[in-house]
């Protein structure tokens, strides 16, 4: 039985993700294929709680380092739990957001450094995404878009946390290009679903249906 194929999906808040995913789940249900559709934080009953008490904007007195190591904790139970047995059974999994928004938001964002990607490379365990579409805004942009009544803890914070978090990501993509698929999120919804789907095209070529 082949392994399952592992898509990750990045962005800055208010990129898309949500609309593009629920289209990556119509690909996948219009051409017959198997798939996993989970996110981060959470995707496990135990990581949906830790989800819950960082996403919390009443929690405003977390210290970074706490925060980092509850979402290195949710993705260590949803790596073992759901991830790993899902990609072995020969099923593809998709996720909103992993390991590459911890180092993006907290490494970089939040400023602490390496330890970020040390405390979830024993949380990952080796075990990385085959494909990330990272969905490219301007981080003024995306915050545009979202109702500041909506904010959880982390969208709250100010501008130049999210620069961090974008100037972190583009990093990232520097470091592994052949990894990240870039995605130009200015453009139209429409837009945005056909250069993705063309990209699934691209990787699922012997897997789809004809037509």
């Amino acid at each position: 039985m082949n392994r399952g194929i592992f898509i990750s999906i990045e962005g800055s808040d208010g990129s898309g993700k949500s609309t593009q995913l629920s289209y990556i789940r119509e690909y996948f249900q219009n051409n017959g294929m198997d798939a996993v559709f989970t996110r981060e934080p959470g995707g496990t009953a135990i990581g949906e709680k830790i989800r819950a008490m960082i996403l919390d904007p009443e929690n405003e007195e977390m210290c970074p380092l706490t925060e980092a190591m509850l979402y290195a904790a949710s993705r260590a139970q949803h790596v073992r739990q759901l991830i790993i047995p899902t990609l072995e059974s020969g099923r593809h999994v998709v996720c909103d957001r992993f390991v590459d928004s911890s180092i993006a938001y907290q490494g970089y964002g939040r400023e602490l450094g390496d330890c970020v990607a040390v405390i979830n490379g024993f949380a990952v365990d080796r075990c990385m995404p085959d494909y990330t579409f990272f969905l490219d805004l301007d981080p003024a942009v995306g915050r545009g878009r979202i109702k500041s009544a909506d904010f959880d803890r982390l969208e709250k914070e100010k501008m130049t946390f999210h620069q961090r978090v974008y100037d972190g990501y583009v990093k990232l993509i520097g470091e592994d290009s052949g990894r990240f698929i870039r995605i130009d999120a200015s453009k139209s919804v429409e837009e945005v679903r056909r250069e993705i789907y063309a990209h699934l095209d691209r990787i699922f070529s012997g897997e789809r249906r004809d037509g």
